[in-house]
């Protein structure tokens, strides 16, 4: 697919989001459908949904996951700080970061060793 496909595919995403969101209290199967076409659309169109929009479906039953409505949200401080989302509608929970990972390791001062070998 050329460039102008690819943004027209992530508007049409973009548009099923809001109307899913707004119609999800009146009708929780019509948004669920909207989120479905909106999956099939990406896929098609070989774009990546945005982070922001992937946590907010369910990965088991792609339900839109409301805070208080159709999904619980807990942030817990063992281990790695995280978030827990979990779906009502079928029990599947998400971890998500808090911390982000440091990618950078420690470096060792080289210039304590050349000092010791040169003496």
């Amino acid at each position: 697919m050329n460039f102008t496909a690819k943004q027209v595919a992530r508007r049409r995403v973009h548009i099923l989001f809001e109307q899913a969101t707004c119609t999800y209290e009146a009708n929780p199967e019509l948004a669920q459908s909207y989120l479905l076409t909106a999956k099939k659309i990406a896929m098609a169109a070989r774009i990546r949904m945005p982070p922001a929009y992937r946590r907010r479906i369910c990965r088991q039953c792609n339900t839109l996951l409301v805070p208080g409505q159709s999904s619980r949200v807990r942030i817990k401080p063992r281990r790695e700080p995280h978030v827990v989302v979990t779906c009502l509608r079928c029990g599947s929970q998400t971890r998500i970061p808090l911390k982000p990972k440091n990618k950078e390791k420690p470096q060792i001062e080289q210039n304590n060793f050349k000092d010791e070998t040169s003496r």
